[in-house]
C-alpha cells in the first residue's frame, strides 16, 4: 500500500506543462476522484477536472511536470483517463528525475485507454524528486497518480533530531489496514491538520464484535518520545478508545499506550522508556474516523544507518 508522493495536500506540485488551453495542469495532483458535470461550459470550451491540452496540428506531443511532494522510489504510476472519452491521449510515458533536469524511463511509451485508470508497475529503484508526464500528441489526463516509498534525505533527520516518525515525507506508510471505506488511511500520515473529516481516515460502521485497526511502517527504526492521534473535525464518529502497540522487525508486539479518545480533540501522549520500533499497530474501538496520527521521536543509530544504506543504493 504505497502513498501517492505526488498529491497537492502532501506537498506535490505541477511546475510546467507545454499547454493547458482546456483544463489546468494542478489538477493532475489534487486528491480524490475526478468529477464530471456535463452541463458546465466555459469560455475554453467543455469544463474538465483534469489537464487538457489543444488539439495538435503540428507533429510533437504534450508533457507536463510535477514536483514531488515526498521524493522517493517509484513502484507504480496510474494515468487516470476518467471522463475524457473522446478526446483522452492514446498513448503515454513517464519519466523520472532526481533533479528535474536529467531524465530516465520509469514508464515506456505504453497504450492508454479513455475515462479507465491506466496503472504500470515501475522497476526503477532510482530516487525521484520530479516526474514528466508525456501524452501523444495531445488530450486530457485526469489524475497523475505516483505511489511509491518516500526516501527522506539521511542528513536532513540527523540536523532535526526529533521528527514525525510516522509522516510520509519521512518514509512512513501504511502496511495494511482493517477498513478503507470512506477514505484512505494515508490521510493520517499526511503533512499539516486535516481541514475536514473528509482529509482524515474513517471506516464503515462495525455490525459486530470486533474494532478496525491501522497498522504502520516508520521511516525509520526509533524512539517514539510523544503519540499524537487526532480525533479533529470527527464529533459524532470519533473511536471510543485507542491502543498503540509496536515492534521492530519480526520481534513481538509490545504495548506503547493503552487511553480512552475524546471526539474532536487532538490528543498528545508521552511515551516514558519505550522500546525501539520500527512499525506500529493501532487499534481503534470498535470503530470510527481520526484526523491524524504523529509518532514524534528520534531515529536508532540502527535505523540511521539503514536509512543511510537505502539512500545511497537509490542514487
Amino acid at each position: 500500500m504505497h502513498p501517492d508522493l505526488a498529491l497537492r495536500t502532501l506537498g506535490g506540485a505541477v511546475v510546467s506543462a507545454t499547454d493547458e488551453s482546456f483544463a489546468a495542469k494542478e489538477n493532475l495532483i489534487v486528491p480524490g476522484p475526478p468529477v464530471f458535470d456535463p452541463t458546465t461550459f466555459g469560455h475554453r470550451g467543455k469544463v474538465y477536472d483534469g489537464w487538457e491540452t489543444r488539439r495538435r496540428r503540428t507533429p510533437g506531443h504534450d508533457e507536463a511536470v510535477v514536483r514531488l511532494g515526498a521524493p522517493g522510489v517509484v513502484r507504480r504510476v496510474v494515468v487516470d483517463t476518467t471522463w475524457f472519452t473522446g478526446n483522452y491521449p492514446p498513448e503515454g510515458a513517464v519519466d523520472g528525475s532526481a533533479d528535474g533536469s536529467t531524465w530516465f524511463g520509469l514508464v515506456p511509451l505504453s497504450p492508454l485507454k479513455g475515462d479507465s485508470e491506466n496503472a504500470f508497475d515501475v522497476r526503477s529503484d532510482k530516487r525521484v524528486t520530479h516526474v514528466r508526464l508525456r501524452i501523444v500528441p495531445d488530450g486530457g489526463v485526469a489524475r497523475l497518480r505516483v505511489h511509491g516509498e518516500a526516501l527522506p534525505d539521511p542528513a536532513l533527520l540527523d540536523v532535526l533530531g526529533t521528527v514525525d516518525l510516522a509522516a510520509i515525507e519521512n518514509g512512513g506508510h501504511v502496511r495494511d489496514v482493517s477498513n478503507r471505506f470512506y477514505s484512505s488511511p494515508h490521510n493520517l500520515l499526511l503533512p499539516g491538520p486535516a481541514r475536514s473529516m473528509g482529509e482524515g481516515w474513517e471506516t464503515a460502521r462495525r455490525r459486530d464484535a470486533g474494532n478496525d485497526w491501522v497498522e504502520l511502517g516508520l521511516g525509520t527504526e526509533g524512539r517514539i518520545a510523544v503519540a499524537e492521534i487526532d480525533t479533529s473535525y470527527f464529533l459524532y464518529n470519533a473511536p471510543g478508545s485507542a491502543v498503540l502497540r509496536g515492534r521492530s522487525g519480526e520481534g513481538a508486539w509490545q504495548d506503547l499506550l493503552d487511553t480512552p479518545l475524546q471526539p474532536d480533540t487532538r490528543h498528545r501522549f508521552v511515551l516514558a522508556d519505550r522500546p525501539a520500533v520500527s512499525e506500529v499497530r493501532l487499534d481503534i474501538h470498535p470503530d470510527g474516523g481520526l484526523s491524524r496520527v504523529r509518532l514524534w521521536g528520534s531515529p536508532t543509530e540502527a535505523g540511521r544507518e539503514s536509512l543511510r544504506t537505502r539512500w545511497e543504493a537509490a542514487q
